[in-house]
């Protein structure tokens, strides 16, 4: 069975993906730089303590990685399906494998909230580990979309 779309949906939907994971980079960036700021405020003493809280950075990481986890589940699943549709098959490459992995590290890296909440030192190195490892896959999935891009507009 096979899912017949025009060509210009065809070709919106094959560039959703990779845009919707370039803008969800930079929000990762910006997650991790909140999450230095969790650490920072979490370190600090006094006056310089008080005026980090004001930045509400822990709310705020915890939104943004809510969001995260979700668009990035989507565009993981959104990325094989438009594969699939524009060419009735899976092309298990490394750039699959690494974004699969991504999926399963910020699933474990967002169960670790509830540790973290009762003060779990272990979840928080944990996840912060768990993130960086992210970021670094992400980076280079981010590169390694660039060249399928490249090579589907070859072909176009």
């Amino acid at each position: 069975m096979s899912l017949e779309l025009s060509p210009s949906v065809k070709f919106l939907l094959t560039f959703f993906h990779p845009l919707m994971m370039w803008v969800l980079l930079a929000v990762s960036i910006y997650a991790a730089y909140l999450g230095l700021q969790i650490q920072r405020t979490r370190n600090a003493q006094g006056e310089e303590k008080k005026e980090l809280i004001k930045g509400k950075y822990s709310l705020k990481h915890h939104q943004i990685g809510s969001i995260l986890l979700a668009l990035m589940v989507a565009g993981a699943i959104g990325g094989m399906a438009v594969t699939y549709i524009n060419n009735g098959k899976l092309f298990v490459s490394s750039h699959l494998l690494a974004g699969l992995g991504m999926t399963c590290l910020i699933a474990f890296s967002a169960s670790l909230s509830p540790f973290m909440q009762k003060g779990a030192n272990w979840a928080r190195v944990t996840h912060i580990l768990l993130n960086f490892g992210l970021l670094g896959l992400f980076v280079w999935q981010a590169v390694s979309g660039v060249e399928i891009v490249q090579r589907i507009l070859s072909k176009a």
